[in-house]
């Protein structure tokens, strides 16, 4: 308990003893030149858990989506997206100036759009208007602190985007939390898209890398666009061998970090000045609203810092606790006693 209780993000995992043995075993090659065997193996794994033709390594999440939004469109095109997803809120703008495309953001209820209003907004074949040409869903739902998208309302959009013979693409960068919350094979959500990402350095703790995974007719203008970002390795297979490791060895202990999350909330709702209520923490993310009279979100996480704790201040008014591999009922138990002491509780 001497280190800090980092619950900043669930990608500040480190490698534990098994993984960094499973990296330094990798068999490698050039995956530029003759292919890396350790990167095809990750990439047939997880084409099979996302039930996809196949799928490509590359070090980023944001890469993944944007690799898939250059792939799927072309510059003056505009994509359907809500309003807080990662791709138009965490990703600088890449979707225009990358690609030179515009958005059209859509409010939603905890990350699911009204399938009718993503009808309404797909623009008509006319010479004033953009072609819309894609349409973003997001799972986990990161802006509404890691919401389950119920997958009757992906299936309800998958529906309206086949009618307008337009491809999906989902953001599945914590798609496995979904997963094991639901109790839903990610398949049936990837189903729903004709493209998914999914992020190995977040809850499934691997150090570095995503894929991007879709139709073999998607893949080959993929690896073009990918080819353009840099995303290129060569000797990868020692990244990929993380996450190889992670995706078969840490899904379903992310039940571990959901049931850790729900603690965290009901320890701090109700304390004074802050409001979480238990029931709103679906996966690892705890967002936790701030209306102290003394206190905002950056004053709170600068004294939770002087208490061992380090959260993130999203704004001045929420704090966002994430739960992962590294932290566990001792920490969440300090986070307590911390808000406790500095709260006056």
């Amino acid at each position: 308990m001497n280190a800090a209780s980092d619950f900043r993000s669930d990608t500040v995992t480190r490698p534990g003893a098994a993984m960094r043995a499973a990296i330094a075993a990798a068999e490698v090659g050039d995956d530029v030149l003759d292919g890396d065997p350790t990167v095809r193996k990750l990439e047939a794994r997880a084409a099979e858990w996302l039930g996809k033709d196949g799928a490509l390594f590359v070090p980023s999440g944001t890469m993944a989506n944007q690799v898939a939004l250059g792939a799927w469109t072309k510059p003056g095109d505009e994509i359907i997206v809500e309003r807080e997803a990662h791709v138009v809120r965490w990703e600088a703008g890449a979707a225009g100036f990358l690609h030179g495309v515009q958005s059209v953001t859509l409010s939603s209820v905890r990350g699911a759009m009204d399938p009718e209003e993503v009808r309404a907004t797909i623009r008509p074949d006319f010479i004033h208007c953009p072609r819309t040409a894609l349409i973003c869903i997001e799972q986990t739902h990161m802006g509404s602190g890691g919401s389950v998208v119920p997958l009757a309302n992906f299936e309800a959009i998958a529906a309206v985007a086949r009618e307008r013979k337009l491809p999906v693409h989902m953001d599945g960068a914590r798609l496995a939390n979904a997963a094991v919350a639901s109790g839903l094979a990610a398949q049936r959500f990837a189903a729903c898209a004709d493209s998914v990402s999914l992020c190995f350095s977040k809850g499934l703790g691997a150090p570095v890398g995503s894929v991007v995974a879709g139709s073999n007719e998607f893949l080959q203008r993929a690896k073009v666009v990918r080819k353009r970002l840099g995303g290129w390795m060569r000797q990868s297979g020692l990244l990929a061998a993380g996450a190889l490791y992670a995706l078969e060895h840490h899904v379903e202990r992310l039940a571990d970090d959901h049931a850790l999350a729900k603690a965290l909330a009901h320890a701090l709702h109700g304390l004074p000045g802050l409001a979480c209520p238990p029931e709103s923490v679906e996966t690892n993310l705890v967002l936790v609203q701030v209306a102290h009279a003394d206190f905002d979100g950056a004053a709170l996480a600068a004294r939770f810092k002087e208490h061992g704790v380090l959260v993130s201040a999203l704004s001045p008014r929420v704090l966002r606790f994430v739960t992962h591999l590294d932290v566990g009922r001792a920490d969440v138990e300090r986070v307590a006693r911390a808000a406790k002491t500095i709260l006056n509780a």
